[in-house]
């Protein structure tokens, strides 16, 4: 079984942010292959169904992004997966919007919640897809960009981002990750 866990904030107050865009990948993905999301445990929502002729289950962990780890290792203790069945998507400010980039490993590159998963799984050898959500202009603090909305015109590039990393996800489950890689990753710009 895969878990693919798309990381964000709960609560309204941070729905539709750029933190939270690998919750929208999940909701999108779940969409797509009418899984239902509907359990709660082990901290995070939760659907379970069949994609590519894989069993997943589909999370959202809801212990606020800097503390994902906790939730994604119950999980997979609980279901006796191992970090090879993890795919983790998550928002990248070192990508413009519309861009995005899957990786067989890696490290956390300043995300404070992958730092978390990495911590609580003791590696850094899981799937992972970053989705650009654009970098920050100088005088905005960091917090403040992730937790921001996006713009009118972003939105409509963002949708199609959050559509693209779904279809990802389900090339990685039906050809392998290799060539998912080839289709979906675009080189990565300099990050301030």
């Amino acid at each position: 079984m895969y878990v693919i866990v798309g990381l964000g904030n709960p609560g309204m107050r941070f729905t539709a942010t750029r933190h939270n865009v690998g919750f929208e990948v999940i909701e999108r993905l779940a969409y797509d292959n009418n899984i239902k999301m509907n359990k709660r445990k082990h901290k995070a929502i939760m659907g379970s169904g069949v994609i590519a002729g894989h069993k997943v289950l589909l999370v959202q962990p809801q212990t606020y992004m800097n503390l994902s780890g906790e939730s994604i290792r119950a999980i997979l203790d609980f279901y006796k997966c191992d970090e090879n069945d993890l795919i983790v998507v998550y928002d990248d400010i070192c990508f413009d919007i519309g861009k995005m980039r899957i990786r067989k490993k890696g490290s956390a590159g300043g995300h404070n919640g992958m730092k978390n998963i990495i911590n609580h799984l003791g590696t850094n050898e899981f799937i992972r897809i970053r989705v650009g959500v654009g970098n920050k202009s100088p005088e905005w603090d960091l917090k403040d960009h992730v937790l921001s909305r996006f713009s009118e015109e972003e939105i409509k590039e963002m949708v199609k981002e959050v559509k693209r990393a779904s279809d990802s996800i389900e090339k990685i489950l039906h050809d392998g990750i290799d060539k998912a890689m080839n289709i979906y990753n675009v080189k990565r710009k300099e990050c301030d």
